[in-house]
């Protein structure tokens, strides 16, 4: 059984901001300050990592607690009560400061996420050719599995993502599309390389 003025409070929650008119405003007014605070430490913790700070932080912060903000008061239903509602409503806050600085760091760097540098992917197959040349012949290889068995929807994704490192929420923006639906493609695509590399040698059965 929970506690019953927490409860009460995730009633109120829930009530208030499905609501029209001057009740959802103020439950909106109430929880975005909870919400932007949130956005901001957790900001703060990533900001090192990919070099952020000032204006651009700041404005990183306030977007995702504004996009929480919304995506809360759509997704009422869902909320189940087994937590404080301000837990809940946290975790679509921290969701989106990750992916908007994701693609905020992606969006500075100059490789476009379609560029092909084959040299990098003995790597992503967890394996170690011992030199240059075995490193070269693996990569046309691959270059060349992806030519003969990749649909260019397969080719693009697993370029963007797998090859250069795309985040996929950023690629699902690039590209109009959803992670789920990306996801779904890149996994076809490393199932067909695989298929091709194990077939012609590069790769050893059930790796």
């Amino acid at each position: 059984m929970g506690d019953p003025e927490t409860d009460r409070e995730n009633r109120r929650w829930v009530r208030d901001l499905a609501a029209a008119g001057p009740a959802r405003e103020a439950a909106s007014r109430e929880l975005y300050p909870l919400l932007l605070r949130i956005a901001i430490t957790e900001a703060r913790r990533r900001a090192p990592i990919l070099e952020l700070d000032g204006p651009e932080l700041d404005d990183i912060a306030r977007q995702a607690a504004a996009d929480a903000l919304m995506a809360v008061t759509e997704r009422l239903d869902r909320f189940r009560g087994e937590a404080r509602f301000t837990t809940w409503a946290s975790k679509f806050v921290i969701f989106n400061v990750a992916t908007k600085m994701n693609r905020h760091f992606w969006r500075r760097q100059d490789v476009p996420y379609d560029r092909e540098d084959w040299s990098k992917i003995a790597s992503r197959f967890d394996v170690g050719p011992d030199d240059e040349a075995q490193v070269r012949e693996f990569a046309a290889a691959v270059s060349a599995a992806v030519e003969e068995n990749l649909s260019e929807r397969q080719r693009i994704v697993f370029v963007a993502t797998v090859l250069n490192g795309m985040p996929m929420d950023v690629l699902a923006d690039e590209l109009g599309s959803t992670h789920n639906a990306l996801y779904k493609v890149l996994f076809d695509a490393r199932k067909k390389l695989r298929a091709a590399l194990v077939a012609s040698g590069y790769l050893a059965r059930g790796t």
